[in-house]
């Protein structure tokens, strides 16, 4: 009974442990994808349009260094008026190999996505090199509405500068 038990316990843990979805699998590439029109398009070009298309309306962002930004629209203006009007160009690139993406489901039928990588982000100025401004790690929290994939939680934390 006791080896029937420890291999109940043992099997639960490696299901748990291994719950990231492989690189390979559907969710993981609809993850990527969403996150390249965010920020190789959104962020690195300041498309606006694609945070209005990839953020849900209930959106919230959590940073370590500038605090909460409550709404979706205060993210986008934050964009706008912020990123977007830089003395410098800004360009955020994700660091493939970390990005991990695990399923949320709500009684076996999957609702969303928790995605978690670091990224770092660079300064691009006229006749200069572009360097590196900061590293950082990520977590967001992606959700089915309508049948769309939506950002509805962004965490942006461990935020540190080049030695």
């Amino acid at each position: 009974m006791k080896q029937l038990y420890f291999s109940l316990i043992l099997t639960f843990l490696t299901i748990t442990t291994y719950s990231q979805v492989p690189h390979s699998s559907d969710l993981y590439k609809t993850i990527k994808e969403k996150d390249s029109l965010l920020f190789e398009i959104g962020f690195n070009t300041c498309d606006i349009s694609q945070f209005e298309n990839l953020l849900s309306e209930k959106f919230e962002f959590f940073h370590d260094k500038g605090g909460i930004t409550a709404t979706k629209s205060d993210f986008i203006v934050s964009i706008r008026d912020g990123l977007c009007k830089m003395n410098y160009k800004a360009k955020r690139v994700l660091d493939k190999k970390s990005m991990e993406v695990y399923p949320l489901y709500n009684n076996g039928v999957l609702y969303g996505a928790i995605q978690t990588a670091d990224h770092t982000f660079y300064a691009i100025e006229n006749n200069k090199p572009e360097y590196i401004t900061s590293f950082a790690k990520f977590t967001h929290v992606w959700v089915l509405e309508n049948n769309e994939w939506r950002l509805i939680k962004g965490l942006s934390y461990d935020h540190r500068t080049p030695q």
